[in-house]
């Protein structure tokens, strides 16, 4: 099914592996069949994204190792963002199913290591493994929503999808939160619960899929693309280490020039490889040449880079400057799951009513700028929360005009036989960008708040309400300093407010940065996002499409 001539023989000969009624479309009743699995694996990865994010500061002071909770998250995207291409690729030659059980089963094993955990070091290393299968539980359920459903009628399902993310946003910060509260549930440390639940529902999910996902798929023959995989994992992996560790490193030590040169001579290397692999590339290099695809990539890694910097600061200046529990800090980001998710619905139904969708990144993007500047500008350590949760509804309607429309943009611009390569490079670019402003915010805020927190106290020191609090509590602060917060911020709680202020100010402060930066990074992409080309979308599923033309391709033969 390769677009090139060199496997167009395969594709043909292999037509018959099409059923027919496939080819006339699958009915609703299939649809959401194989609906029911894919939101199983989906549901997998979204509920573990909201447990960790709610109870990685609980997990961080447990394990004395609050600034390097950077690594746990930064060496779970580095590997889901490295599989995610490798996944695309295989399962368009193989077909999704196996793919996804593996990822299914994977992820489970990642997670079971995960709670065997002594420190954040071996906490990170854990969650790597763990990653590599969670780089094709999303990828590929895109990849066959894709396969089965057109996308002007993609709005009809979207409710069912958006399903998941609900009910992982609400149950995540719910269970994480309760978890990670407390000390020991039957022997075991309440945190480590947060990856044992993944065991129950992964299996549940292996069982489901295993039944209901049955896809038609045509078999390619072609080479598997193992040169890239390793070429984009040297180009990539030391760029991202640099971003994470360049602080503490220096920019400019022999160190981060290593990553900087390694990572420079990797990603060359892929180039030349890929260009050289053609139709069997991990990213076919003629993909780019599609200027839709190659325009929506930087803007997934854009979209990407600010969308974590928000998600990422949000729970911390809720949990550390609030002082709210991992519980309370999930359900106060409803409102930004609640703006995404009701907007996504709208966005979805309006795309398939007019067929247009170029309109929503472009006010997506200008409305997240604006969510970043309000929290840049407007939200300090005293600000009244439902203030701070109304901005954060407002970014979650950016993210709702922007994310399921860049996806829809890819597969509709792609030939249908390349469409797992296609959805997982959009997802690939977007972990990418994420992965990057995750390590690149959680350093600017861990190398600012230190000087943050002494410049709060020299300014508090003077107040009459600080110099009270002191002579109140003459060894609160005992042990306590600007940069004891880099290791454990729990105490930061139990001190009297005067005495809190300081390091929540701090905190507060260098999080101010990381919102400027983020808002730069958004407006890049509003900028780009007017360029972007609006292909009319296709009325017929991937399936449909590829036995439409297998048939124009016979007939040809034929004739």
């Amino acid at each position: 099914m390769s677009s090139s001539n060199s496997h167009g023989g395969a594709a043909t000969a292999a037509a018959p592996g099409i059923p027919e009624a496939a080819k006339a479309g699958l009915s609703h009743r299939q649809i959401l069949t194989i609906l029911s699995g894919l939101m199983m694996g989906m549901f997998l990865a979204s509920l573990d994204q909201t447990i960790v994010s709610t109870a990685i500061r609980t997990i961080a002071d447990d394990l004395h190792g609050l600034s390097e909770q950077a690594w746990t998250t930064t060496a779970y995207l580095i590997t889901s963002t490295i599989a995610t291409p490798l996944y695309g690729k295989l399962s368009d030659i193989y077909g999704r199913k196996p793919f996804f059980l593996a990822a299914i089963s994977i992820f489970v094993v990642g997670s079971v290591a995960c709670t065997f955990s002594t420190s954040m070091i071996e906490l990170a290393a854990f969650r790597a493994f763990q990653g590599i299968g969670a780089g094709g539980l999303m990828s590929l359920a895109l990849a066959i929503i894709g396969d089965i459903v057109p996308p002007r009628e993609r709005a009809r399902y979207q409710g069912y999808i958006l399903s998941v993310f609900a009910t992982s946003s609400v149950l995540g910060p719910l269970v994480g939160g309760f978890l990670a509260g407390q000390s020991s549930i039957l022997g075991i440390a309440g945190w480590r619960w947060v990856f044992l639940v993944n065991v129950p529902i992964g299996i549940v999910a292996l069982v489901v899929v295993a039944k209901v996902l049955n896809v038609p798929h045509v078999r390619r023959d072609q080479r598997i693309d193992w040169w890239g995989a390793v070429t984009i994992a040297v180009g990539v992996v030391p760029l991202l280490l640099v971003a994470e560790q360049g602080q503490a490193w220096g920019w400019t030590s022999a160190r981060s020039l290593s990553c900087y040169a390694i990572g420079v001579v990797g990603i060359i290397t892929w180039i030349l490889v890929e260009r050289r692999m053609g139709d069997a590339a991990l990213i076919p290099m003629r993909l780019f040449s599609n200027k839709v695809f190659s325009q929506t990539s930087i803007l997934s890694v854009l979209i990407g880079m600010a969308m974590f910097g928000g998600m990422m600061m949000i729970p911390q200046y809720l949990q550390i400057v609030k002082g709210a529990s991992p519980t309370k800090s999930g359900l106060m980001m409803l409102p930004l799951m609640l703006g995404m998710m009701v907007t996504s619905i709208v966005v979805g139904r309006l795309i398939a009513r007019t067929g247009h969708y170029k309109i929503y990144p472009v006010v997506g993007t200008a409305v997240m700028v604006g969510a970043m500047l309000l929290f840049h500008f407007r939200v300090e350590w005293n600000t009244p929360l439902p203030e701070t949760m109304g901005y954060m509804a407002v970014f979650g309607v950016g993210l709702g005009l922007t994310m399921q429309t860049l996806t829809l943009a890819v597969q509709n611009a792609v030939p249908p036989q390349d469409m797992g390569v296609a959805t997982a490079s959009a997802t690939f670019f977007r972990q990418l960008g994420a992965t990057a402003g995750t390590a690149i915010f959680l350093s600017v805020l861990f190398s600012t708040v230190k000087d943050n927190v002494a410049k709060a106290f020299t300014a508090a020191q003077h107040t009459p309400a600080f110099q009270h609090a002191v002579a109140q509590n003459p060894h609160a602060l005992s042990g306590a300093n600007s940069g004891s917060v880099l290791s454990d911020s729990s105490f930061i709680q139990q001190l009297p407010d005067a005495l809190a202020a300081p390091f929540k100010i701090g905190f507060a402060d260098s999080m101010h940065l990381v919102f400027l930066i983020a808002s730069g990074v958004a407006a890049v992409a509003f900028l780009l996002s007017l360029v972007i080309k609006e292909v009319p979308l296709r009325k017929v599923s991937g399936i449909q499409a590829q036995a439409a033309a297998q048939k124009a391709e016979e007939l040809d033969k034929s004739a």
